[in-house]
């Protein structure tokens, strides 16, 4: 998707955020938003529904309540930050967040002990072989 056709759905998703006229939600679903410049973008309650947002920059992005099921973020910048509170996430995307947080070094042990807790979960995700290093023989 061209980045002009992107700005102007994302100015009639604001439109539409604040009941103004001429607004409608944003339907990205399907969309291909690889390398797509998305940072501060207001995206709340959008449908993101298995888009290729892949290295996309969600930098500051608001994406509360948007719909992400399906949607791959592999490589992308993802907020964190209260703009992804409530997002819709699919096991594939969940379990790829928490393979992230199992591979950050933490200095508290209830944190740490978390970790463990989570980790065969974790190792389920399509990234862990490359987080945890076993594709590399470490």
């Amino acid at each position: 998707m061209k980045q002009s056709d992107l700005n102007e759905i994302l100015k009639k998703h604001k439109r539409w955020i604040k009941n103004e006229e001429g607004g409608e939600p944003a339907d990205l679903q399907r969309a291909n938003l690889r390398y797509a410049n998305l940072q501060s973008a207001d995206l709340r309650s959008a449908d993101l529904r298995s888009a290729d947002l892949q290295v996309a920059n969600l930098q500051g992005a608001d994406l509360q309540r948007a719909d992400l099921l399906d949607a791959n973020l592999d490589y992308s910048c993802f907020p964190l930050w209260c703009g992804s509170k409530g997002i819709k996430l699919d096991r594939r995307l969940f379990l790829q967040l928490l393979t992230h947080i199992c591979t950050v070094e933490v200095d508290d042990e209830e944190c740490k002990k978390t970790q463990e807790y989570l980790m065969p979960l974790a190792k389920q995700s399509h990234v862990a072989k490359w987080l945890f290093g076993e594709e590399r023989g470490e």
